[in-house]
Formats: structure tokens, sequence, C-alpha cells
């Protein structure tokens, strides 16, 4: 799998929207129609400061962290699709500039609720400015929310979640967040030193309790850390 991803990394950079998200499906990285159905909806270029919202490769949003790549995205939804159903509730940590945080709000419907957590303060305001450009009925139906704080430590006044997702590699597993997992439910972090080999890791949390990880491939992530080592000023 760390050769798939040295395959598809970088190969599907669009023309515009629409096109950037036909690639990721051409190259078979979005493989079924909920993913690609949310993915089209939310417009990347909302999300992302850059002048090429449409390259597929991580992109700088300010406060030293990136949006990640498209390619990753893609993944990342495919690997809690089954957990992003209708009425599900969900994680969101180091959410950046909301993009993916978007996307999960789409997949879980009316009925869900998603939450993205970021220390960064003025992060969080990214993600409200930007998603409010087109999907403000999110926010406004509560169905998504932002908020600031440590998400190391999760956000247990909205637990259980049904899935987590992780945007920044950890050094290990944070426990809090295994801990507001529900029972069937799935987090996906990644997990490694900065600069050095960090793994996508995928643990379930099954329904009699028990906990099973699984490697998915070989990734290089921000790391996921405390305000002050982020934000040294």
């Amino acid at each position: 799998k760390q050769w798939y991803q040295r395959r598809v990394r970088g190969r599907s950079h669009g023309k515009n929207h629409k096109d950037l998200i036909d690639q990721l499906k051409g190259h078979n990285i979005i493989k079924s129609n909920d993913v690609y159905n949310a993915m089209i909806a939310v417009d990347r270029k909302d999300f992302c400061p850059t002048s090429d919202p449409y390259k597929d490769s991580p992109q700088p949003i300010g406060s030293n962290v990136t949006i990640s790549a498209p390619h990753m995205h893609a993944c990342a939804l495919e690997t809690l699709r089954s957990h992003l159903k209708p009425g599900n509730r969900v994680l969101d940590v180091g959410s950046g500039s909301g993009y993916l945080t978007a996307c999960m709000a789409v997949m879980v419907g009316e009925s869900g609720r998603v939450v993205g957590i970021d220390h960064i303060k003025s992060l969080i305001d990214m993600s409200v400015t930007n998603t409010n450009k087109s999907h403000a009925h999110l926010l406004s139906s509560s169905r998504l929310s932002y908020v600031v704080g440590d998400g190391r430590l999760g956000h247990a006044e909205s637990a259980p979640y049904d899935c987590i997702h992780v945007g920044a590699a950890a050094d290990t597993l944070p426990q809090p967040l295994i801990d507001q997992l529900a029972e069937g439910g799935r987090l996906v972090c990644p997990v490694g030193p900065r600069g050095g080999t960090q793994d996508f890791i995928q643990l379930d949390k099954h329904v009699d309790g028990k906990i099973s990880k699984k490697r998915l491939m070989g990734v290089i992530y921000v790391p996921l850390t405390d305000k002050k080592k982020q934000v040294p000023f």
C-alpha cells in the first residue's frame, strides 16, 4: 500500500473542481458513489486559500498546517464510509480549513452530527467562513459545528462517535479518542514522529468492546501537537 500511495500521489491534478474529483474516481481512489457525491458537493476552492486548490498535493493554510492532498481526503472518506451513514456522529480532529469536515457532514445527512476541533482559533474562524461560502445550512442546522480545543483530548460533550478522523500525526494513538469511540466505531489516525516514518492506522472498536488495529499505508503528515509548539509566538 505504500507503493499504491506513491503511484497515486500527484496524479489527479484538476483543471477545476469536477475535473479533480473525476480524476480521483478515474484513478480508483474514489471507489464509491457516497464519497464521490460528497466530494463533488464541497468545492475545495472554498477551503484552500492558495492559487492552485485543485492540485493533488498538500497546501498551506496558515498556522504551520496544511490542507491534506485530495487523494488523502478521498482515502480517509473511503476508509470511514461505512461509519459515515445518515444519523451518525463524527469527530474530525485537527479540522484545519474545514474541507473534510464539511464532506463528512454531507455524508451523515440531516440527522447526523459532525464536530470539527482545532486548538487554533484562527483556523476555526476560517473553517466557519469557508463553510458559509456554499454550505451555511450545515452550520445553521447544527449538523456541523467547529470548536476550539485540544483535539488530542477529543470532545467529550458530543461523544460517543461512530467515527473519528485525525488529520495530523500523533506519536501514539490518543487514549481519550479511543475512549470516546462508540462500540462498532472506527478511528483513523496517522501515527509516527515528525519527519520520520508514519503509518495511517485504522482502529476498530468492536461491539464487544475489543480493539483491533490495522496499518493502511505509509504517510507524511504535520504533527499533532500542542498550540505552543505549533504556533510558538
